[in-house]
């Protein structure tokens, strides 16, 4: 039994010597791939690769027992390119996640102006096709309050229920002026002190009942889940910027450059370091940002629970395609309410 183990490992013992030995000779002798690695990544000047290993070399970083193919001007090249080259990397990972959320934030804003833009046309066309006599005057009001829920949902300082109130403060005296007291509106503008009155007096003597109010709860209610989700992508686009401008400790980058290009010091240009090892270096450099995981994953679920908010029961599309409902009632409720409204005003004079 021993007879027939040791020839097997003779042989073996005869490969590992025979390795080790054209290890030793190669590298006693040439640093040439040392100086064809240090070439292809662009670290610095040839002339700055002996051609074979030194003995007394003086370095800082990559010390060593035994004879080095680097030199203290290799040294330093090494540390600027594994700056240049860690940087470049989080950059990268922070580009795509960005350009991940600046993605997801203009298809809903494209979604949204989409929605605006059928919900205004939809709320132009009734008053076009019922309500003709105040469908002229009335469409600046339209262009304001539309352009006010535009700006509310991409995040600007826009009361929604004061936009609401103001267009039905501005619709009030078309309605009654066109509507319920048209001979008055022919015989004077609504855009004089009486207009200015009605506009005044709306919202104490309620003319369209609780059609605003409905209006202005079913549109905050939807529209602020999807301004919510705005505030968020930009928010995560703000987050992805400052992490472009992340710094290197002058630790971290010695402990990268051994990470990474030490071994080439011993001739070994193609040896990676362990998963292990590279973690703990990496968790050293990034440890002033470590502490952001945690709202960070906060931030994720967050965004996550807007999106279902926005797009699960499609709330935003209706409240939207709601607003001509809204305006109609209102209108039907201050006609149907006329008599009692034209009795409530003294005019004088």
């Amino acid at each position: 039994m021993s007879g027939g183990m040791c020839p097997r490992l003779n042989v073996w013992w005869i490969l590992s010597a025979l390795f080790l030995v054209k290890i030793t000779v190669v590298f006693g002798y040439s640093c040439h791939e040392v100086k064809t690695a240090f070439q292809v990544r662009q670290i610095g000047p040839l002339k700055w690769v002996p051609e074979t290993p030194g003995t007394d070399v003086d370095l800082l970083v990559c010390k060593h027992q035994g004879p080095s193919c680097c030199t203290r001007k290799m040294e330093e090249s090494y540390q600027v390119a594994v700056r240049r080259e860690t940087l470049q990397n989080i950059r990268s990972y922070s580009f795509e996640l960005k350009y991940l959320i600046s993605g997801h934030a203009t298809a809903f804003q494209d979604t949204f102006q989409y929605l605006l833009s059928f919900s205004q046309g939809h709320l132009s066309s009734l008053l076009e096709d019922i309500y003709t006599p105040l469908s002229r005057e009335a469409q600046p009001h339209i262009n304001t309050l539309f352009s006010s829920l535009s700006l509310y949902i991409r995040g600007q300082n826009v009361s929604l229920e004061a936009a609401i109130a103001r267009f039905h403060d501005n619709l009030f005296p078309l309605v009654y002026g066109r509507l319920i007291n048209p001979g008055m509106g022919a015989e004077e503008g609504m855009e004089g002190e009486r207009g200015e009155c009605l506009q005044a007096t709306r919202q104490d003597i309620n003319p369209f009942g609780p059609h605003p109010e409905s209006l202005a709860h079913e549109l905050g209610c939807a529209l602020g889940a999807g301004r919510a989700l705005t505030l968020a992508f930009a928010e995560g686009t703000e987050v992805m910027n400052s992490s472009e401008h992340i710094s290197l400790t002058k630790e971290c980058v010695r402990g990268l450059t051994k990470m990474q290009y030490c071994s080439h010091c011993r001739g070994l240009t193609l040896i990676k370091s362990c998963v292990g090892y590279c973690l703990n270096v990496m968790r050293g450099c990034l440890a002033s940002v470590t502490e952001l995981d945690r709202p960070w994953r906060r931030y994720v679920a967050a965004l996550e629970g807007l999106t279902h908010a926005v797009a699960g029961q499609h709330s935003l599309e209706l409240a939207l395609l709601r607003v001509r409902g809204h305006v109609n009632e209102a209108i039907l409720y201050a006609q149907l309410n006329g008599p009692m409204l034209t009795a409530t005003f003294l005019w004088g004079g």
